[in-house]
């Protein structure tokens, strides 16, 4: 099973980003990469709250796997998308 090397509340807001710019999705650009790498950041709160709903898995979601798994590794991708603080 692959692991991804990037949060999960970047990879969503990358693909929010990319809904709204790229032709292959709504958006209007050819050639989005650039303006999705300028631009992701922009949708971090709405990254955020995709996650937050993703907490409880679907009837579906809890009969294929363990919910008490899903809910922790969601509460960490969670926990992982705070911002830092810095202690002055």
């Amino acid at each position: 099973m692959d692991v991804a090397t990037t949060p999960a509340v970047e990879r969503i807001a990358r693909v929010l980003a990319g809904q709204r710019i790229s032709a292959n999705a709504k958006g209007d650009e050819e050639s989005a990469a650039d303006l999705v790498e300028r631009d992701w950041k922009n949708h971090l709160d709405d990254a955020a709250a995709v996650l937050r709903t993703l907490r409880e898995p679907s009837e579906a979601m809890a009969a294929a796997g363990d919910p008490a798994v899903w809910e922790r590794m969601i509460l960490a991708a969670i926990e992982e998308a705070k911002p830092e603080t810095v202690v002055l």
